[in-house]
């Protein structure tokens, strides 16, 4: 079994447990703990073994870390592959995390004040908007029943294509 395979297989049996609520609380502290060090510049693991034992955490939850800020490093980790030996990437975009963190709805990360050392107040204020901006759904104009098709035919909407809505 894989590296990303024993972590899937933790979240699974963390996830049906009675204190699933415990367990996720007590994770997001961690992984807080894990972007702390990580944008002070103090994670320097080169495998998922060494960040397990940088972060104080167990191997599984480690390779969620990495599992987690994948998407947002300038070379992604090939998880699926990912021996507890193999070395790791760590190198990130800071405007990709933020933006993902955004999207996750993980405030406890995205307000972090380490994030001051990469990006000013007023871009991660754009970063926020922009990711919010993106899962924006906007519906087009309502024709009325007595309006031109949109067809172009020139018959009112009712009596061309509005007809088969019913």
């Amino acid at each position: 079994m894989s590296i990303y395979e024993d972590w899937r297989a933790y979240v699974e049996r963390h996830s049906s447990a009675p204190d699933a609520n415990k367990f996720w609380t007590g994770y997001f502290a961690r992984e807080k703990g894990f972007y702390e060090k990580l944008l002070r510049g103090e994670l320097d693991a080169k495998t998922q073994q060494a960040l397990a034992e940088a972060t104080g955490v167990v191997p599984e939850e480690a390779t969620g870390f990495l599992d987690g800020i994948n998407e947002s490093l300038k070379t992604p980790n090939d998880l699926e592959s990912l021996t507890s030996e193999q070395e790791i990437s760590l190198d990130f975009d800071p405007e990709k995390l933020y933006y993902n963190m955004v999207a996750a709805k993980a405030e406890w990360l995205y307000t972090l004040p380490e994030w001051e050392k990469y990006l000013t107040e007023e871009r991660r204020k754009e970063l926020y908007r922009e990711q919010k901006r993106s899962t924006t759904v906007v519906k087009g104009p309502k024709i009325g029943r007595n309006d031109p098709c949109p067809c172009g035919s020139g018959k009112k909407y009712k009596k061309c294509c509005g007809r088969d809505v019913a």
